[in-house]
Parts: structure tokens; C-alpha cells; sequence
């Protein structure tokens, strides 16, 4: 008897849930075509590519100093005196340290590229999502997803793509 009415009440629910979902409205956006279409964003992956090639640039010509000195160490070593080549030493390993301690400055988890690019893209990200909201909002839709972060999406009909919806109200050509 329980197993019947198990049974029926699962029967129920799905039913119901088809039932919702059949009225519920879901859209897509390609948020890839959305952020390739806005200049600000262009202007801003510029930026920190000029300033990630600037700092890279800082942090090889400190690469290569500290291999110039462990290879001119290696050269002059039986030349030196026990204290001059533990000194000679303690530069290489402090040299080495500099050059870890700039790409962690620069690209570390919470580098300086991390936070230039939080304060570039995240207003960006935020106007679009206000622009989706505003949108879903006015059209009555109840689910927005990005197809370009849906790896599972086979088809999709392009009357539910509202990114050039998206991109009018953020104001992009």
C-alpha cells in the first residue's frame, strides 16, 4: 500500500513540475559575443595585457640577472675566498627571491594583476548583469543562461538568444 501511494505522489510531483516549467520563460545570452561587442571591455583586456607584457618584461630581466650571477659565480668560484662565495651565494638566493617574490606580487593569487583586473571587468560584468536583470524584468523572463558556459547545449533556437537585447540596453553597437 505504501509503495502505491509512493508511487502515485511521485507521479504527482512530476507532474506538476512539467506543468511549471512548460510556462516558465528561459533565454540565452553568449556572454563571449556580449563582452567582444563592448568596447570598455576591449579598452580593458588591452590594458592589462599591456600592463601583464610590462610587468613580465620586469621579471625576466630579473631572471636573467640572477642567472648571469650564478653563472659568473660558477666561473669565478675557485677563484674566491670561503666567505666571498658564501656571500657570492647569498646574493644568488636573494636574486632568486626577488624574481619569486615579483611574480607573486605581480601575478600571485591577490597580485596586482588580479586587483587591476577586478577594478577594470567587475563594473563592466556588474552593468551587464543589471542590463540582463532590467531585461528579464520587462520581458517577464524567469531563467537566463549563458550558452557560451554550457558545454551541455546541443541546439538552441536563435529566437531565445536575447544578446543583442543585452547589448542595446548596455547601449553597444
Amino acid at each position: 500500500m505504501k509503495i502505491k501511494l509512493y508511487i502515485v505522489l511521485s507521479v504527482l510531483v512530476l507532474s506538476f513540475g512539467t506543468v511549471f516549467a512548460k510556462d516558465m520563460a528561459v533565454v540565452y545570452i553568449d556572454m563571449s559575443y556580449i563582452l567582444k561587442n563592448l568596447p570598455q571591455y576591449e579598452q580593458a583586456n588591452e590594458q592589462l595585457t599591456m600592463l601583464s607584457k610590462r610587468w613580465q618584461k620586469e621579471i625576466d630581466a630579473a631572471q636573467q640577472e640572477a642567472r648571469v650571477m650564478a653563472t659568473n659565480y660558477q666561473t669565478e668560484q675557485i677563484f674566491l675566498s670561503e666567505t666571498m662565495r658564501a656571500e657570492r651565494e647569498q646574493e644568488i638566493v636573494k636574486k632568486e627571491q626577488e624574481v619569486l617574490e615579483l611574480k607573486r606580487k605581480y601575478f600571485g593569487q591577490d597580485g596586482e594583476l588580479y586587483k587591476k583586473r577586478e577594478a577594470l571587468i567587475k563594473p563592466i560584468q556588474d552593468d551587464i548583469y543589471n542590463a540582463i536583470q532590467d531585461l528579464a524584468n520587462e520581458k517577464r523572463i524567469d531563467v537566463v543562461k549563458d550558452r557560451s558556459a554550457d558545454p551541455s547545449l546541443i541546439y538552441m533556437s536563435s529566437k531565445l538568444d536575447v544578446s543583442d537585447q543585452v547589448l542595446r540596453k548596455l547601449g553597444a553597437k
